[in-house]
């Protein structure tokens, strides 16, 4: 199933079926598109290890989105301040993207990107499909 959270701005986080068989339940936003986690980020202080260049290619979901959540528990539903001083919706501590090569809702051509970026389960957790693709 997908979860929703906001393309850009607040819209509803929403549970919903992965495009992909093989890669089960995972978050995606108002329109359908796949959200994602990155490993070099950190948790236990969340703060984002993307910045800049980085965010040419994925876009950081900007803390609005928290508002409006449908089928993610809200306890596990924060915030970070990034270092250009905007918020960044964190799931589980892990900050969100969406991945902007994705041009289709359901796409998941981020999925493995640098071998740190996956499409994120409701829960926050990675999910890792039977294929790696995309690039970073």
């Amino acid at each position: 199933m997908r979860h929703r959270l906001p393309r850009a701005a607040a819209a509803p986080v929403r549970s919903r079926g992965g495009g992909r068989a093989d890669l089960g339940r995972i978050v995606v936003d108002g329109a359908g598109f796949t959200l994602y986690r990155y490993d070099k980020d950190t948790t236990a202080s969340p703060r984002s290890a993307c910045d800049s260049a980085c965010t040419r290619t994925w876009q950081p979901v900007p803390a609005t989105a928290a508002q409006q959540l449908h089928g993610i528990d809200p306890t596990l539903v924060g915030s970070l301040t990034r270092a250009d001083r905007t918020d960044q919706v964190t799931l589980a501590g892990h900050p969100l993207y969406r991945y902007r090569p994705d041009e289709m809702p359901g796409e998941t051509g981020g999925l493995g990107s640098g071998d740190a970026w996956f499409p994120v389960s409701p829960d926050g957790n990675e999910v890792q499909g039977c294929e790696r693709s995309g690039t970073n």
